[in-house]
């Protein structure tokens, strides 16, 4: 996984300090809307999240959902675990790298915040991974920041310093996905943080 984790960038790895920055930016906001307008989750389904961070995912999602997080960092599974209990199960795991059916069966998919830190053969290989996981109907939803022609140049640079090191144009996130998905949407959003920042989401069906 391709990040910067030294200097200033280093204390984003302490949960704590990470859910402090991510409220302070406005990323509640985006939760709900991610939750809202794009995951729109039914009752029961099962929803595996990778890269889950401290799951605060869980606060905008309906109780009956079955969640799977996964996250690297063991700091962020256990603050996970402290705060939802028996919300969701929580795995400290590399998903590319344990068996297929170590990742449940599921209606939703997220990569929030991931493919940017993945080179493109790991980007498409977890796609891939997820891929063969969904139901079929079932949809993957990601989002990351991403490169547009007519962004701000504030937000071009905000992303700049982000500590995945693989940001690409928005268009890039969907060839990404189109090697495993037949159906891929690209959304475009500057609206879903209190700073100028431009996401790219994929909506990508089974």
């Amino acid at each position: 996984m391709a990040q910067v984790t030294s200097g200033l960038r280093s204390v984003l790895s302490s949960p704590g300090v990470y859910s402090a920055f991510q409220t302070l930016v406005g990323a509640t906001r985006l939760r709900k809307a991610i939750c809202a307008e794009y995951i729109r989750a039914n009752a029961g389904d099962i929803l595996v999240d990778v890269g889950c961070g401290p799951a605060e995912i869980l606060d905008h999602l309906d109780p009956s959902i079955r969640y799977h997080g996964f996250d690297l960092s063991q700091a962020y599974i256990d603050t996970a675990r402290e705060q939802y209990g028996d919300r969701g199960q929580f795995h400290c795991a590399d998903i590319t790298q344990i068996a297929d059916d170590a990742i449940p069966p599921c209606q939703v998919a997220l990569a929030l915040g991931l493919l940017h830190h993945l080179d493109d053969d790991g980007a498409r290989g977890l796609i891939a991974h997820l891929y063969k996981r969904l139901a079929p109907g079932g949809r993957l939803i990601t989002l990351d920041g991403g490169y547009w022609p007519s962004q701000s140049r504030a937000a071009r640079w905000l992303i700049s310093k982000d500590r995945g090191q693989n940001v690409r144009p928005g268009e890039a996130y969907r060839d990404l996905a189109a090697a495993s998905f037949d159906r891929v949407e690209l959304i475009r959003r500057d609206d879903l943080l209190n700073i100028p920042y431009s996401h790219a989401i994929l909506v990508c069906t089974k």
